[in-house]
C-alpha cells in the first residue's frame, strides 16, 4: 500500500449537469473516480496510458485523456462523460460504420462534442487531425471521420 493510497480527500464537482461531492483515495485517477466511485462506467480504460483515447471526457469543455488526470484536479470544475450525451447524435457515427467493438466510441463521441461546441477549433486544422487522440483498431478511420462530419453538419455546420 502506498501512502497515498490511505489518504482520502472530499471532492466536489460537477459531472454532467449534476453537482457531486465524493470521498476518493487521493492517488484515483478521474477515471477511477468516474467508473468505480460513481458508476459512470461508460468511459473506457483502454491503455491507461493516454495513448488511446478511448477514456475520453471534457474537462471545462475540452477533452482530456481522464486516465491521466489525477481526481484532485477536478475539484470544483465540470466533468462531461459520455453518459451526458443524447442517443441521437449517436445516429450518424452508427450510420457511417464508425462504431463496431465500441471501445473507442465514448472517446470519440466525447472528442466530436468538443469540435461541435466550438468550431472555432477547426480553423486551420482537419477533423483527422483534431480526431488523432482517438485511436481504432476496429473500422479504420474514415468511418469515423465521416460520421463526425455527419454529426457536425447535422448541428447546424456551414
Amino acid at each position: 500500500m502506498n501512502d497515498t493510497d490511505a489518504v482520502n480527500i472530499t471532492l466536489s464537482f460537477t459531472i454532467n449537469g449534476s453537482e457531486v461531492t465524493v470521498d476518493v483515495p487521493m492517488s484515483d485517477r478521474l477515471l477511477d473516480v468516474l467508473r468505480d466511485r460513481l458508476g459512470l462506467t461508460g468511459t473506457k480504460e483502454g491503455c491507461g496510458e493516454g495513448e488511446c483515447g478511448a477514456c475520453t471526457v471534457l474537462l471545462d469543455g475540452r477533452p482530456v485523456n481522464s486516465c491521466l488526470v489525477p481526481c484532485f484536479q477536478v475539484q470544483g470544475r465540470d466533468v462531461r462523460t459520455i453518459e451526458s450525451v443524447d442517443r441521437a447524435t449517436l445516429s450518424p457515427l452508427h450510420e457511417s460504420g464508425a462504431t463496431q467493438c465500441g471501445a473507442c466510441t465514448p472517446g470519440v463521441v466525447m472528442t466530436s462534442r468538443w469540435i461541435g461546441e466550438d468550431r472555432s477549433v477547426l480553423r486551420g486544422r482537419t477533423l483527422r487531425e483534431l480526431m488523432s487522440g482517438n485511436l481504432c483498431r476496429c473500422t479504420g478511420y474514415d468511418g469515423i471521420i465521416e460520421g463526425v462530419r455527419r454529426t457536425l453538419d447535422e448541428e447546424g455546420e456551414d
